[in-house]
């Protein structure tokens, strides 16, 4: 059974949170309380596997908690943040800090029992996470301009595309800063919800030498910047002409998710094919593992995040059992794969050479 201890200032979602963890057959709720600090004793006494927050909250906010948890005891928690502007970048710091996950708080309360199988499913997926202090990232003091024809490693078209789930935003920092800023083109379909993902990008953009920024439709793919897709749209992929273009679309969910990984991948496989670099990290279920084995057979270079670094293994695993993935790689190591593999450092075996 997951024991949930719910942490939130409003009794109507701490109600409401109650009745959903009460509802699942896998679920026991540990606590209910209204303060981060009646949470110190509830944690201690009833030991919880995951924690659903708050951000604002009276006595202590979300964030401050969160820091003080993560760095004395780390547990999975699922943030509950508000749509606002303010909200979202209250959530991003939040999983910089740690937590898992996060859930914008339904525009009202009418719309609390739809939403309420999606609040399981994530805390499902928190209960399985790996959860670790977190390193810091220092802003980029300046941006370096990349220098015409850098970026041309297995000819002008090459690109790179990496999906990401459950951890994917801490996942994505960690690859990303480490990243020079004369990379190829790099794509991302990270599964997040609309009003997310532009404050994401420039957040991204702050920590990377790299550009970063929210894709839009039609926009020419460049050398040394990086394509968020936007939360609630599709990205793929196209070719006009002789240029490399995105294509961002509200076409149906794939595998429940737009983004989703498997359209992005499946459009590189079909576009950019042997000049292709598809990357796997972190993330529940099964998004992005096929279209990885279409990326294979187009004879695109591929990886795998593994399971050690992985806050949940799902998506990696699924890639790498079906074959699908050509090296399993930790987390810290991934940028330095893709440097190699774009040309952006010494190779560091024969076989990046070909």
């Amino acid at each position: 059974m997951i024991r949930v201890l719910v942490i939130d200032d409003s009794a109507v979602m701490r109600s409401f949170l109650g009745r959903v963890v009460q509802a699942q057959p896998d679920m026991t709720l540990a606590a209910v309380v209204s303060d981060p600090l009646h949470a110190i004793n509830r944690i201690r006494q009833s030991a919880p596997d995951v924690i659903t927050l708050d951000v604002e909250m009276p006595n202590m906010n979300g964030l401050d908690f969160l820091g003080k948890l993560m760095a004395v005891r780390p547990l999975p928690v699922i943030m509950i943040s508000s749509l606002t502007q303010r909200g979202a970048d209250a959530t991003l710091r939040a999983l910089e800090l740690g937590a898992v996950d996060f859930f914008p708080k339904p525009a009202s309360f009418d719309e609390l029992d739809s939403v309420a199988a999606d609040i399981a499913e994530k805390i499902r997926a928190a209960a399985q996470a790996r959860v670790s202090r977190r390193r810091a990232f220092a802003p980029v003091a300046q941006r370096k301009p990349v220098a015409p024809g850098t970026a041309r490693p297995g000819g002008s078209d090459t690109v790179i595309g990496i999906g990401a789930s459950t951890g994917g935003v801490e996942a994505l920092r960690v690859v990303l800063a480490d990243l020079p800023a004369n990379m190829p083109p790099i794509l991302v379909a990270q599964h997040m919800l609309p009003g997310f993902t532009a404050p994401f990008a420039r957040r991204l953009d702050t920590l990377c030498a790299l550009t970063v920024k929210e894709a839009q439709d039609g926009e020419e793919v460049l050398p040394g910047h990086v394509y968020i897709a936007p939360g609630g749209w599709h990205l793929r992929l196209a070719r006009h002409g002789t240029r490399q273009v995105l294509q961002v679309s509200d076409d149906a969910p794939v595998n429940r998710h737009r983004p989703a990984v498997d359209t992005l991948f499946r459009s590189m496989a079909a576009v950019a094919g042997a000049r292709a670099v598809g990357v796997l990290l972190t993330g529940m279920g099964a998004d992005g593992a096929e279209a990885m084995l279409a990326l294979l057979a187009a004879g695109a270079r591929t990886l795998a995040q593994d399971e050690a670094s992985c806050v949940v293994f799902g998506m990696p695993r699924q890639a790498i059992a079906l074959g699908a993935a050509q090296e399993v790689v930790a987390l810290d190591d991934v940028a330095g794969r893709l440097k190699a593999l774009a040309g952006c450092t010494r190779p560091v075996s024969p076989a990046d050479e070909d």
